[in-house]
């Protein structure tokens, strides 16, 4: 449907004053705050950042654990995405969907995952003292590197699986059969045919990975702590902790200009991976010999160990006290025993969530549907409005987080103490995610109905409720749906922005982890597992409902 006439115009403001206002704004509030701390130009936060060993040791370290965490996630994802793409076995397609789940939880969630897996309190310490009669726990992972380049693999394996495999798929094994036939060995397959035709996905997961890794906040400020701090970790301690917003604005700018760098070389490799996707048949054969049996189960049971032993090592760290079934955690979620700590009971932060979520949901309804008619309806302002609207995507949610606090706390736009402040910057991250839902739907619409119907006599509001909606219904609910679990899981930003009363669920997990006692701990446990069941089912949603290949992702 496309809106004509000046009408048209004021509807498609909405979402470019949305941008305007709680996306550009911002971002222009921490330049301000970077370049001109007093009101005039001042860089000695940019001097002190670049001449200061720390600074650019964080920075460093920022590039160091994102070039590590992406170099082992590309080298166990590779050879399960061979065996996906070239054998045929049952489940296949079940598994590489539950291999996403991890991508759609909340980095709060995950990290308490590991930490009830392998941490001081985790099941596997707890195995070891029993089996060996040991007085220590023998597994220390707890603020190391190690357990933060384990999670980010866990978190992007199913990015680069799934991008590797879509890849691989397409091509045919002409290659590979003729250069068995010159006696080529299993390594000069790889060294010579698979690895180079494979390299445009590579380079584009690679990409991708690198992007999420380097823009970690959640998993490193958790399971790494202020040693192991990078740029997003900075920002926030040095604009929360410190208040020294000159040298978080210098870092967020620095964020900023290595972000946008990065997306552009994704969007570069991303449309030379699209043009290098050949036209040969796939030949994914069933599994026959012992040796590919073997292959398929280490690839089934990789996976599995990789990615969902830490979940049920969450859900049975919460249900579980002292080897018997204990729910009190769960009924204490209820009181509010720590009120210096939290200010409201636990369970209150659950309604905040489902409140905030509810609200973002339609907020980016509302939006991301505007944005994509106007997308599919304005020819070439298509090519600049797009990728506009896709920016927020390639902000890390604390830059925004640090730009809502800076910025909106002056009229006409002082909500920095109101609770809308949190929907609002939730809708920000969540409202792409409802444009790429939408837009495949929105274009496979023969332009053939839209005229018959005028025809026909029927007005735009009339194409739009008898063709259009029930046309891209399906898009809709899978929009809405990242949209919801996006808005529930989001830390980053609501870190930042969220008031005394206002707290969410995965800020909640947050300060329960800070606090040493059991009874918290347990209870960061038990919240952890209602926003893991809340994520699940979203996850669940999007999947069935993407069975027919709705979304641009």
């Amino acid at each position: 449907m496309r809106l004509r006439g000046s009408y048209g115009y004021v509807v498609y403001l909405l979402p470019l004053t949305f941008l305007a206002l709680f996306y550009f704004y911002p971002l222009l509030a921490i330049l301000d705050i970077g370049l001109r701390p007093d009101g005039w130009l001042d860089l000695s936060a940019f001097l002190r950042l670049l001449s200061t060993d720390y600074y650019l040791g964080v920075f460093l370290f920022t590039l160091y654990q994102a070039t590590l965490s992406t170099a082992l996630t590309l080298f166990l994802a590779l050879p399960c995405a061979y065996v996906f793409s070239r054998y045929r076995f049952a489940g296949k397609s079940l598994l590489l969907s539950l291999a996403t789940l991890p991508f759609v939880l909340p980095t709060v969630v995950v990290a308490l995952a590991f930490m009830s897996l392998v941490g001081r309190r985790g099941l596997v310490n707890d195995l070891l003292m029993t089996l060996f009669s040991l007085d220590y726990t023998p597994v220390q992972l707890e603020r190391t590197l190690a357990i933060v380049i384990i999670v980010h693999v866990f978190y992007n394996f199913a990015i680069a699986l799934r991008i590797m495999t879509g890849y691989w798929s397409a091509q045919g094994i002409a290659a590979e059969e003729a250069a068995r036939v010159l006696g080529a060995d299993e390594w000069a397959l790889w060294r010579d045919i698979r690895l180079p035709l494979i390299q445009p996905a590579l380079l584009s997961a690679a990409a991708l990975v690198f992007m999420f890794t380097f823009t970690s906040f959640g998993v490193v400020l958790i399971l790494g702590g202020i040693r192991f701090a990078t740029l997003e970790v900075q920002i926030y301690y040095q604009a929360i902790s410190l208040f020294n917003l000159p040298m978080a604005g210098a870092l967020s700018l620095l964020q900023i200009v290595a972000m946008f760098a990065l997306m552009t070389a994704y969007t570069h490799l991303q449309r030379g991976l699209q043009s290098a996707i050949g036209a040969g048949k796939a030949v994914a054969r069933p599994v026959k010999s012992p040796r590919e049996r073997s292959l398929v189960w280490g690839v089934v049971i990789f996976i599995f160990a990789l990615l969902f032993t830490p979940l049920l090592a969450l859900v049975a760290r919460s249900a579980l006290n002292n080897g018997a079934l204990d729910m009190s955690n769960y009924a204490a979620l209820a009181e509010s025993s720590r009120g210096s700590l939290l200010f409201i009971a636990p369970i209150e932060a659950v309604a905040n969530s489902l409140r905030f979520a509810l609200i973002s949901t339609s907020m980016a309804l509302i939006i991301g549907m505007i944005a994509s008619f106007m997308i599919v309806g304005r020819g070439g302002l298509a090519r600049l409005v797009d990728p506009l609207l896709m920016l927020p995507l390639a902000t890390s949610a604390v830059t925004l987080g640090f730009g809502f606090i800076v910025a909106l706390d002056e009229p006409p736009l002082n909500l920095r103490a109101s609770w809308l402040i949190i929907p609002i910057s939730h809708t920000l991250v969540a409202f792409p995610f409802v444009v790429r839902s939408v837009l495949p739907s929105l274009r496979a619409i023969p332009s053939s109905v839209r005229e018959a119907a005028q025809v026909l006599g029927a007005r735009p509001f009339d194409l739009l409720r008898t063709i259009d909606l029930p046309l891209v219904s399906r898009g809709i609910a899978v929009g809405a749906t990242f949209a919801f679990t996006v808005s529930m899981g989001e830390f980053g930003a609501s870190l930042f922005v969220a008031q005394r009363e206002s707290v969410t669920i995965p800020v909640v997990i947050y300060r329960l982890i800070g606090d040493p006692g059991l009874a918290s701990y347990r209870q960061a446990l038990a919240m952890s597992v209602i926003l893991l069941l809340v994520c699940a089912l979203g996850f669940v949603m999007i999947e069935r409902l993407r069975v027919a290949g709705v979304g641009e992702f």
